[in-house]
């Protein structure tokens, strides 16, 4: 098998249509990739580059890097695509922990190697010139290595996951089943892996037109302006650039599918009223498991509204029926086809267990089952203080007056909810936040984001900055 197969039939029988559009325009159809991609491996075979070399990508993210995606997995290589948002340091760790063989750079990127010592020791290094076209397509095993991408770091060191190609079609199918629809559709793909799925599907994908490191401070006029130009129907997007969308006065979207970050109900009616007839999604899964569940936000009763608004966490909805789900001590564990079961060198064995006879994965995060079946999510199990899920909490206080954003801390064994919005309405934020407990509100400026997806809080220097 070979994760290229769908994509390359999908080539064979729509040639002309796109495939990929970049936020500044340039375009390429499925044909055109597909023989792109023929070039690059042909060029990269005769460099000696063969099945099972790593390659470290650092790359701009467009019409360049899924061409060299697809030229690796011709060959049978294995891509390393380290953590973006950790810039040069992510780079080097990935070297460090990988050990590839390769380097693929375009760009100001190609300055890399010689000013970091770890990237300039790999031997060999590629570049995005294709030689003669060799349109031979490896026979992967399914257990065959394909990619090895890293957690955030959030919670410490990024950690390496490997994910063959049986791994990633599983991953793709179980995508694949969320964003399949009867219509042809035009998808704003900030999510790379909906990419790769898309091009499996015959989808168009149109890549962002904004810094991807700083999605809360993307401008949504330009990011409408590319909409409508494009054509765009489906946006599949994390909450910081929902929370972007959620600022204009119009919003011509068939679909919304986010995750990536909480996904909290104040955002999706805020979407909802500009575009009144478009199915909403919130997709909760994490880097070891994507995705776990869904929830159509149309499908949520005025009673899941108010359990929302009154403490009851956040509504992830049922597990996809490719993934067993359960909780142990009030922690959501998963496991699957889809699921990864171990790190490279394994690190961090402690989030994992095995029972039943199969490993599964510890997300970290805490929830509950409600009577449906469905799955409530109530935030980090570690950042429970006091009796206080952060979700449960945050979830209400956003509907505060005068709330632009909360976050939940503990401090000395203290629940301390730090408010970022209108600072005449602390009053008013201490009158609510007694309802709900004792909870010791205070006001900040910022709350501070994580570096991925601009949409979890981070915890960490949020702490820092009470302190300070």
């Amino acid at each position: 098998m070979n994760l290229l197969a769908g994509f390359l039939d999908n080539a064979a029988r729509w040639a002309s249509r796109t495939a990929i559009v970049e936020g500044g325009g340039a375009r390429i159809s499925y044909g055109a990739l597909a023989a792109r991609s023929a070039e690059l491996a042909g060029g990269w075979r005769a460099a000696g580059l063969g099945p099972g070399d790593r390659v470290l990508i650092a790359m701009p993210v467009g019409i360049d890097l899924y061409a060299a995606i697809a030229a690796l997995w011709r060959i049978g290589a294995t891509i390393v695509f380290p953590e973006p948002a950790l810039g040069l340091a992510g780079l080097k760790h990935a070297a460090r922990v990988t050990q590839p063989r390769a380097i693929l750079t375009s760009g100001l990127y190609r300055l890399l190697p010689f000013v970091a010592g770890a990237l300039y020791r790999i031997p060999l290094r590629l570049r995005l010139a294709g030689g003669p076209a060799d349109a031979s397509v490896h026979a992967a095993a399914p257990d065959h290595p394909a990619l090895i991408s890293f957690t955030s770091g959030s919670t410490g060191a990024p950690k390496a996951i490997s994910r063959s190609h049986g791994f990633l079609a599983a991953q793709n199918a179980c995508v694949a089943d969320l964003l399949r629809t009867d219509t042809e559709t035009r998808d704003l793909v900030v999510f790379p892996v909906f990419v790769i799925a898309n091009l499996g599907l015959g989808v168009t994908s149109v890549l962002p037109n904004w810094k991807l490191t700083r999605h809360d401070e993307a401008d949504p006029r330009a990011i409408l302006a590319l909409i409508e130009r494009e054509g765009v129907t489906r946006a599949l997007a994390p909450p910081s650039i929902c929370a972007r969308l959620a600022e204009l006065d119009r919003l011509p979207l068939e679909a919304v599918f986010t995750g990536g970050g909480p996904v909290f109900p104040d955002l999706v009616e805020r979407l909802q009223a500009l575009a009144p007839k478009a199915k909403i999604v919130s997709v909760y899964g994490s880097t070891e498991a994507e995705p776990i569940a869904h929830q159509v936000w149309g499908e949520t009763s005025a009673a899941d509204r108010a359990a929302m608004r009154e403490g009851a966490g956040l509504l992830a909805g049922k597990p996809i029926a490719a993934t067993r789900t359960r909780l142990i001590d009030g922690e959501i564990v998963v496991t699957g086809a889809h699921v990864n079961k171990t790190y490279l060198y394994g690190s961090d064995a402690s989030a994992k267990l095995t029972f039943d006879g199969e490993i599964w994965h510890r997300t970290g995060d805490a929830g509950r089952f409600d009577a449906a079946g469905r799955l409530w999510l109530l935030g980090r199990r570690d950042a429970c203080v006091a009796g206080f899920h952060p979700l449960a909490v945050e979830a209400a206080a956003r509907l505060w007056p005068g709330v632009r954003a909360v976050a939940l801390a503990a401090l000395g064994g203290r629940a301390v909810l730090a408010v970022e919005g209108e600072a005449a309405l602390a009053d008013e934020w201490r009158a609510r936040a007694a309802a709900l407990g004792d909870l010791d509100v205070r006001g900040v400026t910022r709350i501070p984001l994580d570096r991925r997806h601009r949409s979890k809080v981070d915890y960490v220097a949020l702490r820092r900055a009470l302190l300070g």
